[in-house]
């Protein structure tokens, strides 16, 4: 179990520091930017959810190997093959970090209700929830506010929503498939939705005034 976790968990940080360096690249940052892009996206939620939980110091720090994976994945997307492959054309771009972005929310959520369940929150429903998205989403709020941009939750596609049904899903199914087919659920259904949303532009209701 311990293995199937730390497998998800490494993949979630490998797509989201795919995720930061494709932004810090199109900011033309350089390799020290994207860098700290990268891992600031894929660690930041992590950190949050381990202050929630009083795990101090946060597991990137007393594991570091999320952090130089996170580091490495950044340093492999600025070799210049890698960006000449990347500025072919627009819709790769966002292939990819749409792809990337989806992927690593999708397992970060499911990770977040993991960690409060382990924790002893399996009874707090909403704090499990609330953790997972907050797992989910708070890298790339991190990731826009260094980069200078309106955190992407309030303005683009469907993200936080589908951060909190996946959230949902996972606990719910957590008591009655046991941990891997719940987070694996969760996963599915967040990128589903993500992937559902960018192509058919679904968007909450905004408020103009």
């Amino acid at each position: 179990m311990d293995i199937f976790f730390f497998v998800l968990e490494i993949t979630g940080t490998a797509a989201f520091a795919v995720s930061g360096s494709l932004l810090a690249l199109t900011k033309g940052m350089d390799l020290f930017g994207i860098c700290i892009m990268g891992l600031v996206t894929a660690c930041g939620g992590g950190v949050m959810r381990d202050l929630f939980l009083d795990q101090l110091p946060p597991a990137m720090f007393r594991e570091p190997v999320y952090a130089l994976t996170a580091i490495g994945v950044s340093l492999v997307m600025f070799l210049p093959f890698v960006r000449r492959l990347l500025s072919r054309g627009e819709k790769v771009y966002e292939a990819v970090l749409l792809i990337a972005d989806s992927l690593g929310l999708g397992i970060f959520t499911a990770a977040g209700v993991a960690a409060a369940i382990k924790a002893g929150y399996g009874g707090n429903f909403f704090f499990a929830v609330f953790l997972g998205t907050v797992t989910g989403v708070g890298g790339g709020v991190m990731r826009d506010v260094l980069a200078g941009l309106p955190p992407y939750i309030f303005v683009k596609h469907i993200y936080a929503s589908a951060s909190i049904a996946g959230a949902i899903l996972c606990a719910a199914l957590w008591h009655f498939t046991g941990q891997p087919w719940a987070m694996l659920a969760c996963l599915v259904l967040v990128f589903v939705i993500r992937i559902l949303a960018a192509r058919y532009r679904w968007s909450l209701p905004k408020a103009k005034l």
